[in-house]
């Protein structure tokens, strides 16, 4: 089995040759413009979670959490725990509500040991740093890829993903008795749960519709067919069967059946895999005209895909026919879904508190900020000092009356003064 491109993005901090590092990313919608929030961020950043204003980010390779503050990385980690490193193991996932932290890392007795487990532990964040972690949930380790990491929050409830880690058994769709537990699966993990989802490959991003509360993953295919799913409560994505969309019925019908769990095929596939990565939504109205997208970044090829939704928000809606398929297959036109391209290795997408997008790029060790243009125009232009001719006459007539009066006043002190 073809372990995915992105490994060595994770292992190494850097992109595959066909995938360039660019600090210039673009973006393809002229009422949009790309700027750098923060970089010089080292030991390959992966996701990030906002508290307040303030933005936390996981640097995978040593273990720690940072502070973006002010668009300026701050120079102390906020956290600092010993973590495996090798491939996709590390620092994985964070996610945040108020003043409570979850952070996902693969731990290990010291820095780049061996692995314990995947470890979720919860935090507080005291503004400066995060403290009091209480350790949440288990999940396994075993090998060194396919460990997801990617949390989301709904309903002050922590869901969090994890990939197959290389075991094929009844949550892989596969009729065996030797199996782990906790694998392929979306769970909750605070408060603790039952599976959301199972038959997932490997995933990192889950994220939840603010309007209609539904959930939805990436998910990272084999040799082919990564996909976008909408994922309703007890969902089988299909892997190891499965990938992308079923052939028939009949293959759909020779699952096996494992409790509740329903196959249903993806929103969306690419036939030649992206490693698609964050995903989200924006409900702030300074993003006008997407507030009926779905936002998905790529390791691969640094590129930022966006979905338009149908009215009931429940898969996309396509011009261009040869997406009507909802496959983008190998040499099909891009132009509809591509937003932005030039990102590197783009390991996570969010909205911030502010409404706009933020990207973050494990290759370029950045940050990025993705806002109208006619906003990023405003902010750089030099504010002038007001001409003369700009101050109201009401100004002008009052400073003349206070002048006025305050020589009445000496005028009337002298005379009594005079006496």
């Amino acid at each position: 089995m073809r372990v995915l491109l992105l490994v060595l993005c994770l292992s190494f901090g850097a992109l595959p040759a066909f995938a360039q590092d660019d600090d210039s990313p673009k973006i393809n919608d002229p009422n949009l413009t790309v700027e750098v929030f923060a970089k010089g961020i080292p030991s390959s950043p992966t996701t990030m979670t906002f508290v307040g204003n303030d933005i936390l980010i996981l640097q995978k390779s040593d273990g720690q959490v940072r502070l973006i503050r002010d668009g300026v990385l701050q120079p102390t980690p906020v956290l600092d725990v010993p973590v495996a490193s090798d491939a996709e193991r590390g620092m994985l996932g964070i996610a945040s509500s108020g003043s409570t932290v979850y952070v996902y890392f693969t731990e290990s007795d010291r820095d780049h040991g061996k692995a314990i487990a995947n470890h979720i532990y919860k935090y507080e964040w005291n503004g400066e740093k995060l403290i009091n972690p209480v350790l949440i949930k288990e999940l396994p380790s075993v090998n060194f890829y396919h460990n997801g990491g990617a949390m989301t929050i709904y309903n002050g409830q922590v869901y969090a993903v994890i990939g197959d880690n290389g075991n094929y058994g009844r949550l892989q769709n596969r009729e065996s008795d030797d199996w782990r537990n906790d694998t392929s699966v979306i769970l909750r993990v605070d408060p603790l749960g039952p599976y959301y989802a199972i038959g997932i490959r490997n995933s990192f991003g889950i994220t939840v519709d603010p309007v209609t509360g539904s959930m939805w993953d990436t998910e990272n295919g084999d040799d082919e067919y990564d996909e976008v799913n909408l994922v309703p409560e007890n969902f089988n994505s299909g892997w190891i069967e499965i990938m992308g969309p079923a052939k028939n019925q009949t293959q759909i019908d020779s699952l096996p059946k494992y409790k509740n769990f329903v196959y249903s095929d993806p929103e969306f596939s690419w036939q030649k895999p992206v490693a698609p990565t964050g995903i989200t939504f924006v409900k702030s109205d300074k993003m006008k005209g997407y507030q009926d997208s779905v936002f998905v970044g790529d390791c691969n090829n640094g590129n930022l895909y966006r979905f338009k939704l149908n009215s009931d928000r429940t898969g996309f809606d396509f011009k261009s026919p040869e997406l009507a398929d909802k496959v983008l297959n190998i040499g099909d036109p891009t132009d509809e879904i591509l937003l932005g391209t030039g990102f590197g290795c783009m390991v996570d997408v969010e909205e911030g508190p502010d409404g706009f997008l933020y990207v973050v790029s494990l290759s370029n060790g950045a940050v990025y900020r993705i806002l109208p243009t006619a906003v990023a125009e405003q902010a750089q232009s030099p504010v002038e000092p007001p001409s003369s001719m700009s101050i109201p006459y009401w100004y002008i007539m009052g400073a003349i009356i206070a002048i006025i009066a305050a020589g009445i006043v000496a005028f009337v002190y002298r005379r009594r003064a005079s006496k």
